[in-house]
């Protein structure tokens, strides 16, 4: 998830710094996400992708469905909450219905997630050779979606050990991994169009050898 402050002249992005005991990146500047768990195919929401995300997320992937690209949408937004305590979604319609324990933090506050509040922004696959691969989908969503933050979720203990809210620019400059200064150069461009959902969304990978940037239409 990619979390976007545009109050400012120059738009900001939340990044948190990863814990240096850490085998996957340590001590790196990372966006918050994770892996898709069965309560993310159940959880309720307000509002839906609409027809032309969902449609994004069903191509080129094995027994695309609607509910699978609705779970990877939810997944980001309980991993922001896991990691950040930023939860993005809506207040006043009671808390949503639900017994998942990993989603006990909008229960308590009282806040539905918010699907009409993401925007598809890229996907990228991990080249062949890794120690991990990912098959991940980054999506994008403006500051003032944060319908509520819990205190001492970053910390030395966690996962995250600190949140910094960088410019772009800033953010190209500090040790991060090279798919995700890709990843900050797609967001500025799309940035400068308006966060369109009808851009094309770029999707990196290896393919017959090659390391390439296509397009998903």
């Amino acid at each position: 998830m990619i979390l976007i402050d545009r109050v400012r002249a120059v738009p900001r992005v939340l990044m948190g710094r990863r814990h240096r005991d850490h085998v996957f990146m340590p001590d790196r500047l990372v966006f918050p996400g994770g892996r898709v768990e069965a309560s993310d195919r159940a959880m309720p929401a307000y509002g839906t992708l609409g027809d032309t995300v969902e449609r994004r997320l069903s191509k080129l992937t094995p027994r695309p469905s609607s509910a699978r690209g609705r779970a990877l949408a939810l997944c980001a937004i309980r991993e922001t909450a896991e990691e950040t305590g930023v939860l993005l979604g809506e207040k006043g319609l009671g808390p949503p219905p639900t017994a998942h324990p990993e989603w006990a933090s909008f229960v308590a506050h009282a806040v539905f997630p918010n699907l009409e509040a993401l925007h598809l922004v890229a996907r990228a696959i991990t080249p062949p050779g890794h120690v991990r691969r990912f098959d991940a989908r980054f999506f994008a969503a403006d500051k003032r979606s944060i319908a509520a933050t819990i205190e001492g979720v970053v910390g030395p203990g966690a996962e995250l050990v600190s949140l910094e809210w960088l410019t772009i620019a800033e953010a190209l400059r500090a040790d991060t991994a090279e798919i995700t200064r890709a990843i900050l150069r797609e967001v500025e461009a799309q940035l400068a169009i308006g966060l369109d959902r009808d851009a094309p969304v770029p999707f990196f990978r290896e393919w017959r050898g090659r390391w390439r940037r296509d397009e998903i239409a």
